[in-house]
C-alpha cells in the first residue's frame, strides 16, 4: 500500500493543490496514479510520420513534451516545425522545450483561426486538443497532407466527473464520440484513413493526485476548487483508504485523416 494513505486528508489536499500545473509533464504523479496508455504508442508513431514529413505543425501543444519526444525519437526531422499554444505559462515553457530543436512556438488561442497560410504543412498533429478546429486544420494542410493526432474520447474518466458533479445526465461527455469526430473532419473535406479507439483503466491511490489532476485537466470539473468541493474531496479519501484506490477509465481516439489532391 502506497504510503500516501497514512497521511492526513489536509495534508495530501495541501500538496496537490501547490504542485505546479503548467505544460503536460505527469511524472509527478509516479507512485500515486497510474493510467493505462494506448497500444497505438502514440509519440512513437507520430516520430515516425515527422521522419516522413518536410513541414510539420503541432496544434495545442501544450509544454511541448510529446513533440519534444518524437521529434527525439525521429529518424530525421521536417525541414521546418511549428507548434500552437494558447495558454502563456504553456507557451513559454514550449519555448524553452523546442527552441533548441529549431521549432518555433506560436501564441494561438485554441479557438481562433491558426496563424499560418492555406497549404502550408505536409503534417499537422495534436494529442489531446481541447476541441480538434477540423475547418482549420483543413485549410493549413497541404493537398495530400495528414492529420495525425490522439484525441480524448467520450465519457473520459467519467467515474471522478460523476463523483464530484453527479449525478449526470446519460448524454453529459459524449461530444467527443468517434462519430462525431468523423463527421466533423468529413464535413471540412477531410478523408478519415485510421480511426481507432480503446478504454484505459486509471488508478488514484491517493486525494493528493485526485486534486493535482483536477487542477491540471480543467475541463473536467470546470469550477474546481479544493474550497468548493470539500466534502466530495473528504469523501473520495475516506473511500480511498478502504478501498486502496480510486478506479475510473479514460478514452482514446487515434485518428488520421488526409486532404484530398482535389480539395
Amino acid at each position: 500500500m502506497p504510503q500516501h494513505h497514512n497521511r492526513s486528508f489536509d495534508d495530501l489536499v495541501a500538496e496537490g493543490a501547490a504542485v505546479p500545473t503548467e505544460g503536460w509533464d505527469f511524472s509527478w504523479f509516479a507512485g500515486r496514479a497510474t493510467e493505462q496508455r494506448p497500444s497505438w504508442g502514440y509519440a512513437i508513431s507520430l516520430a515516425g510520420r515527422l521522419a516522413g514529413a518536410t513541414a510539420a505543425l503541432d496544434v495545442q501543444t501544450g509544454g511541448g513534451e510529446v513533440l519534444d519526444l518524437s521529434l527525439g525519437r525521429a529518424a530525421k526531422v521536417p525541414v521546418l516545425t511549428a507548434a500552437t499554444e494558447g495558454w502563456p505559462p504553456n507557451i513559454a515553457k514550449a519555448t524553452a522545450l523546442l527552441r533548441p530543436r529549431g521549432t518555433v512556438v506560436v501564441a494561438a488561442p485554441e479557438d481562433a483561426a491558426l496563424p499560418f497560410a492555406d497549404g502550408s504543412f505536409d503534417l499537422v498533429s495534436s494529442r489531446h486538443p481541447v476541441t480538434p478546429h477540423w475547418p482549420e486544420i483543413a485549410r493549413v494542410l497541404e493537398p495530400g497532407g495528414t492529420y495525425f493526432a490522439q484525441h480524448v474520447g467520450p465519457k473520459s474518466v467519467f467515474e471522478l466527473v460523476d463523483h464530484f458533479l453527479g449525478p449526470l445526465p446519460a448524454e453529459h461527455g459524449t461530444a467527443r464520440h468517434p462519430d462525431r469526430e468523423r463527421a466533423g473532419a468529413e464535413a471540412a473535406g477531410l478523408e478519415i484513413v485510421t480511426l481507432r479507439a480503446e478504454r484505459l483503466r486509471i488508478e488514484f491511490h491517493d486525494i493528493a493526485a485526485v486534486v493535482h489532476f483536477l487542477r491540471k485537466v480543467i475541463w473536467m470539473v470546470p469550477d474546481f476548487t479544493v474550497e468548493a468541493y470539500e466534502d466530495r474531496l473528504r469523501t473520495l479519501h475516506d473511500r480511498i483508504g478502504t478501498e486502496g484506490s480510486f478506479v475510473a477509465h479514460s478514452t482514446r481516439h487515434l485518428v488520421e485523416a488526409r486532404k484530398p489532391h482535389h480539395l
